[in-house]
Protein backbone atom coordinates (compact mmCIF):
# COMPACT_ATOMS: atom_id res chain seq x y z
CA UNK A 1 0.00 0.00 0.00
CA UNK A 2 1.82 3.58 -0.81
CA UNK A 3 0.90 6.44 1.00
CA UNK A 4 1.53 9.63 -0.55
CA UNK A 5 1.97 12.85 0.98
CA UNK A 6 1.20 16.27 -0.66
CA UNK A 7 3.11 19.46 1.20
CA UNK A 8 0.39 22.37 0.08
CA UNK A 9 3.25 25.76 0.28
CA UNK A 10 0.74 29.12 0.91
CA UNK A 11 1.74 32.33 -0.16
CA UNK A 12 0.38 35.05 2.01
CA UNK A 13 0.59 37.75 -0.50
CA UNK A 14 -1.25 35.78 -3.16
CA UNK A 15 -3.94 34.36 -1.37
CA UNK A 16 -4.65 37.86 0.13
CA UNK A 17 -3.95 37.65 3.33
CA UNK A 18 -2.07 40.52 4.90
CA UNK A 19 0.34 39.06 8.12
CA UNK A 20 2.58 42.01 8.29
CA UNK A 21 2.42 46.07 8.61
CA UNK A 22 5.37 46.59 5.42
CA UNK A 23 3.08 44.00 3.62
CA UNK A 24 -0.08 46.25 4.13
CA UNK A 25 1.91 49.27 3.35
CA UNK A 26 3.41 47.79 0.17
CA UNK A 27 -0.46 47.13 -0.56
CA UNK A 28 -1.78 50.74 0.44
CA UNK A 29 -3.81 48.28 2.98
CA UNK A 30 -2.24 50.14 5.91
CA UNK A 31 -4.51 52.84 7.60
CA UNK A 32 -2.04 55.68 9.53
CA UNK A 33 -4.77 57.83 10.53
CA UNK A 34 -5.27 57.02 14.16
CA UNK A 35 -1.18 56.82 14.41
CA UNK A 36 -0.47 60.18 15.35
CA UNK A 37 1.01 60.72 18.71
CA UNK A 38 -1.59 61.77 21.67
CA UNK A 39 -1.80 65.04 22.45
CA UNK A 40 -0.30 66.39 25.42
CA UNK A 41 -2.57 67.47 28.31
CA UNK A 42 -2.19 71.15 28.95
CA UNK A 43 -3.08 73.46 31.51
CA UNK A 44 -2.62 77.05 32.00
CA UNK A 45 0.11 79.89 31.80
CA UNK A 46 -0.16 82.41 33.66
CA UNK A 47 2.43 85.29 33.80
CA UNK A 48 2.58 88.30 35.92
CA UNK A 49 2.42 91.88 34.99
CA UNK A 50 4.64 95.02 36.51
CA UNK A 51 1.96 95.07 38.80
CA UNK A 52 2.10 91.34 40.16
CA UNK A 53 -1.77 90.94 38.75
CA UNK A 54 -2.65 88.38 36.36
CA UNK A 55 -5.12 88.51 33.94
CA UNK A 56 -7.45 85.81 32.51
CA UNK A 57 -5.39 86.51 29.02
CA UNK A 58 -1.98 86.33 30.47
CA UNK A 59 -0.36 83.01 30.38
CA UNK A 60 2.95 81.76 32.20
CA UNK A 61 4.82 78.47 31.85
CA UNK A 62 5.29 76.39 34.85
CA UNK A 63 9.10 74.76 35.54
CA UNK A 64 7.89 71.23 37.26
CA UNK A 65 10.14 68.69 37.23
CA UNK A 66 7.59 65.93 37.62
CA UNK A 67 6.03 66.93 34.27
CA UNK A 68 7.58 67.49 30.82
CA UNK A 69 6.21 71.12 29.38
CA UNK A 70 3.29 71.70 31.51
CA UNK A 71 2.01 74.92 31.01
CA UNK A 72 -1.44 76.11 33.62
CA UNK A 73 -4.27 77.92 32.37
CA UNK A 74 -6.79 77.66 34.51
CA UNK A 75 -6.04 80.27 37.43
CA UNK A 76 -8.19 78.19 39.75
CA UNK A 77 -5.96 75.06 39.22
CA UNK A 78 -3.41 77.50 39.55
CA UNK A 79 -4.74 78.59 43.37
CA UNK A 80 -5.13 75.26 44.11
CA UNK A 81 -1.58 74.57 43.35
CA UNK A 82 -0.69 77.51 45.29
CA UNK A 83 -2.69 76.22 48.13
CA UNK A 84 -1.68 73.04 48.31
CA UNK A 85 2.01 73.81 47.98
CA UNK A 86 1.84 76.51 50.95
CA UNK A 87 -0.24 73.64 53.06
CA UNK A 88 3.13 71.60 52.75
CA UNK A 89 4.72 73.62 55.02
CA UNK A 90 2.36 73.91 57.70
CA UNK A 91 4.76 73.29 60.93
CA UNK A 92 7.96 74.95 59.61
CA UNK A 93 9.47 77.27 61.99
CA UNK A 94 9.29 80.72 62.09
CA UNK A 95 12.70 82.52 61.02
CA UNK A 96 13.01 86.73 60.22
CA UNK A 97 13.94 86.78 56.48
CA UNK A 98 13.33 83.22 56.13
CA UNK A 99 12.38 82.01 53.09
CA UNK A 100 12.80 78.43 52.77
CA UNK A 101 11.85 75.04 54.88
CA UNK A 102 14.36 75.58 57.71
CA UNK A 103 12.14 78.27 58.51
CA UNK A 104 9.80 80.96 56.85
CA UNK A 105 8.63 84.90 57.89
CA UNK A 106 5.48 85.83 56.87
CA UNK A 107 6.63 87.42 53.62
CA UNK A 108 9.26 84.78 52.79
CA UNK A 109 6.44 82.49 53.13
CA UNK A 110 4.38 83.92 50.22
CA UNK A 111 7.10 85.05 48.00
CA UNK A 112 8.36 80.99 48.02
CA UNK A 113 5.04 79.83 47.00
CA UNK A 114 4.30 82.09 44.98
CA UNK A 115 7.57 82.20 43.05
CA UNK A 116 7.24 78.75 42.34
CA UNK A 117 4.70 79.38 39.42
CA UNK A 118 6.21 82.46 37.69
CA UNK A 119 4.60 85.28 40.06
CA UNK A 120 6.97 87.58 41.67
CA UNK A 121 6.35 89.53 44.78
CA UNK A 122 7.74 92.77 47.06
CA UNK A 123 9.77 91.43 49.65
CA UNK A 124 8.23 92.77 52.70
CA UNK A 125 4.48 92.32 53.36
CA UNK A 126 4.21 96.19 53.20
CA UNK A 127 4.68 96.68 49.43
CA UNK A 128 2.68 93.38 49.03
CA UNK A 129 0.34 95.16 50.13
CA UNK A 130 0.47 97.71 47.28
CA UNK A 131 0.31 95.22 44.50
CA UNK A 132 -2.76 93.60 43.07
CA UNK A 133 -6.09 94.84 43.19
CA UNK A 134 -7.67 96.06 46.27
CA UNK A 135 -11.15 93.99 47.24
CA UNK A 136 -13.63 94.03 50.42
CA UNK A 137 -14.16 90.85 53.12
CA UNK A 138 -16.89 90.08 50.93
CA UNK A 139 -15.74 90.33 47.70
CA UNK A 140 -12.48 87.53 49.40
CA UNK A 141 -11.47 84.46 47.59
CA UNK A 142 -8.71 81.61 47.70
CA UNK A 143 -5.68 82.75 46.57
CA UNK A 144 -6.18 86.77 47.94
CA UNK A 145 -3.33 87.96 49.99
CA UNK A 146 -4.46 89.09 53.51
CA UNK A 147 -2.88 91.86 55.53
CA UNK A 148 -2.66 92.85 59.41
CA UNK A 149 -1.29 95.87 61.27
CA UNK A 150 0.33 93.53 64.57
CA UNK A 151 2.69 96.37 65.53
CA UNK A 152 0.56 98.95 66.24
CA UNK A 153 1.91 101.67 63.37
CA UNK A 154 1.67 100.00 59.67
CA UNK A 155 1.25 96.72 58.08
CA UNK A 156 3.71 94.56 58.98
CA UNK A 157 2.10 90.95 58.16
CA UNK A 158 0.48 89.02 55.35
CA UNK A 159 -1.03 85.78 54.92
CA UNK A 160 -2.87 83.60 51.79
CA UNK A 161 -6.35 82.89 51.80
CA UNK A 162 -7.35 79.58 51.87
CA UNK A 163 -10.92 79.23 52.35
CA UNK A 164 -13.52 81.93 51.94
CA UNK A 165 -17.20 82.23 53.55
CA UNK A 166 -20.19 84.38 54.29
CA UNK A 167 -18.99 83.20 57.90
CA UNK A 168 -15.40 82.78 57.94
CA UNK A 169 -12.10 83.55 56.07
CA UNK A 170 -9.35 81.15 56.90
CA UNK A 171 -5.70 81.82 55.49
CA UNK A 172 -2.24 80.45 55.94
CA UNK A 173 0.55 82.62 57.46
CA UNK A 174 4.08 82.27 59.10
CA UNK A 175 3.34 83.54 62.58
CA UNK A 176 6.31 84.58 64.90
CA UNK A 177 5.15 82.31 67.56
CA UNK A 178 4.18 79.26 65.55
CA UNK A 179 5.65 78.98 62.68
CA UNK A 180 3.42 78.17 59.41
CA UNK A 181 -0.05 78.18 60.51
CA UNK A 182 -3.81 77.64 59.48
CA UNK A 183 -5.60 80.99 61.18
CA UNK A 184 -9.51 82.22 60.80
CA UNK A 185 -10.06 86.00 60.35
CA UNK A 186 -12.72 85.18 63.24
CA UNK A 187 -10.07 84.91 66.17
CA UNK A 188 -10.55 88.32 67.74
CA UNK A 189 -6.69 88.51 67.54
CA UNK A 190 -6.49 89.09 63.55
CA UNK A 191 -9.84 90.24 63.67
CA UNK A 192 -8.70 93.65 65.16
CA UNK A 193 -5.52 93.44 63.56
CA UNK A 194 -7.13 93.13 59.65
CA UNK A 195 -6.14 95.61 58.07
CA UNK A 196 -6.74 94.81 53.75
CA UNK A 197 -7.10 92.04 51.19
CA UNK A 198 -5.29 92.10 47.95
CA UNK A 199 -5.95 89.91 44.41
CA UNK A 200 -2.73 89.15 42.48
CA UNK A 201 -4.70 86.61 41.06
CA UNK A 202 -7.15 88.29 39.03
Amino acid sequence: MTVSLFLISCNTTKSGIITSKSEAIKKNKYDTSNTSNPTKKVRPNLESSSKSTLTNKTQTSINNSNDDDIIISDKSYLVAKLIVDAKENVGVRYKMGGTSTSGFDCSGLMITTFSKYGIQLPRTSLEMSQTGVAVSKNEARKGDLIFFVTNGRSISHVGMIIEASDNEIKFIHASTSSGVIISSLNERYYSNAFARIRRVIE
